[in-house]
């Protein structure tokens, strides 16, 4: 009998295949043993084939892992809004946000700031480059605690690896990490970045995507708007497809840097948010709760951002307003019982307990006791005279401004009814 005839056949066939996978395994094997001996470690070689060994594995154990770990590479469009709503919901949908400001918005005083009703808050805008090379300036100009949530940690950058790196540093203590795209200032022109990436599309776009697809925390933006409004739409939109989760719309145009001057366009607020599916946030003209209430409902944003006036009166988003608002508006405002001076023995404590910098400290110091310093100029005189601040001078500086007879309250509405227990007016 054959053995190719039936019923060995099968077998002879089955007996065939299996020599030529032998033979193929035998050959694979042969050609990895070769290239992991003649390969020095490290080559671009021995990279490219882990590479290419891991890559698929990796990506398909990214993708199954839970929503909130999910880089955006594993998402469809509709699938990163989803997420960046899901996101923002977890974090209590926060309405209430102090802004980024350079040397202002340090860890005391944004424990300040939400001891007095702000939900949410940025840092001071950190220039990832020098973060991700310099530790003393990361140690310095980055701190947080346990109760410092929900947080933005913001980045200037004009090179997407470098933001990264930077980025990844602070990830793991942040809720979101944001890019600047608003900063108007001239040190902003100088190093290209902030504001003056609006004459550079592209290269915003690849700093969000950048992060969108490798961060395991959402990226937002805070922006400016173009003199045009078309041009600002186009902007927020191509910020949404780029992967941003969430964006930060300052209603004044990188020229109206002086915001007593300019008013912010609350109309190109709500427009933005109109043209996004994404959450908005609006910044601008936030002075007192009634601003607050009326930007909502005026704009549909999310959220509000206050900066100057928070640096003036902490207690804002808690109801309270300095005597230029409340006496120059409608009656019925009463002395709160807080004034800045407590307000600012407040923000040293916090200070105590968490170091910053002098610089950030004195400038506060200037921004609380502004008008108390108006009718005692002495006490302003005799604090910029010291070349080295101390808590005990300031703590005795304030002693000193009240037995001088200074206090100026700030005020709070004479009727407490209407107020939710976030502080918004209804």
């Amino acid at each position: 009998m054959k053995l190719n005839s039936w019923p060995f056949s099968p077998l002879f066939t089955s007996l065939k295949h299996l020599s030529r996978s032998i033979y193929t395994m035998a050959s694979s094997i042969s050609e990895t043993l070769t290239l992991t001996l003649t390969l020095p470690a490290g080559s671009p070689q021995d990279s490219n084939l882990d590479d290419h060994i891991c890559s698929e594995q990796q990506e398909h154990q990214e993708c199954q892992s839970s929503s909130a770990d999910w880089p955006s590479r594993c998402l469809t469009g509709e699938s990163r809004i989803e997420r960046a709503w899901a996101h923002w919901k977890k974090l209590g949908q926060p309405k209430l946000i102090v802004a980024p400001m350079v040397d202002n918005s340090e860890l005391p005083f944004r424990m300040l700031c939400r001891k007095y009703g702000a939900q949410a808050a940025y840092t001071p805008m950190l220039h990832s480059r020098i973060f991700s090379e310099n530790e003393k300036y990361r140690s310095q100009e980055f701190t947080t605690c346990k109760e410092d949530r929900p947080l933005f940690v913001q980045f200037c950058a004009n090179d997407p690896d470098t933001l990264l790196e930077a980025a990844q540093r602070v990830e793991p203590y942040c809720d979101y990490v944001d890019i600047n795209l608003g900063c108007p200032q001239r040190i902003a022109r100088r190093g290209n970045y902030g504001a003056f990436l609006m004459d550079n599309l592209p290269l915003v776009k690849s700093l969000v995507e950048k992060l969108a697809l490798n961060l395991h925390v959402p990226v937002s933006c805070k922006i400016r708007v173009f003199p045009n409004l078309q041009d600002t739409i186009n902007y927020a939109r191509m910020l949404e497809d780029a992967g941003c989760s969430l964006l930060a719309v300052h209603g004044r145009t990188r020229d109206e840097k002086d915001g007593k001057k300019f008013r912010a366009d609350w109309n190109a607020i709500k427009a933005v948010k109109n043209a996004v599916s994404i959450p908005v946030l609006a910044n601008g003209d936030i002075r007192h709760m009634d601003d607050v209430q009326r930007c909502l409902e005026e704009t549909g944003a999310d959220g509000v951002l206050s900066a100057e006036s928070l640096l003036e009166n902490p207690a804002l988003f808690a109801g309270f307003q300095t005597a230029e608002w409340a006496l120059g508006g409608e009656e019925g405002n009463k002395d709160g019982e807080l004034d800045q001076a407590n307000l600012l023995v407040e923000y040293l404590k916090l200070c105590e307990k968490y170091p910053v910098p002098w610089r950030m400290i004195r400038s506060h110091v200037h921004k609380l006791l502004g008008e108390w310093f108006r009718i005692q100029p002495q006490v302003r005189d005799d604090l910029n005279s010291q070349s080295k601040l101390t808590f005990e001078f300031l703590y005795n500086m304030v002693d000193q401004l009240r037995e001088l007879g200074v206090r100026i309250p700030l005020y709070t509405k004479d009727t407490p009814a209407g107020r939710t227990s976030n502080g918004i007016a209804t």
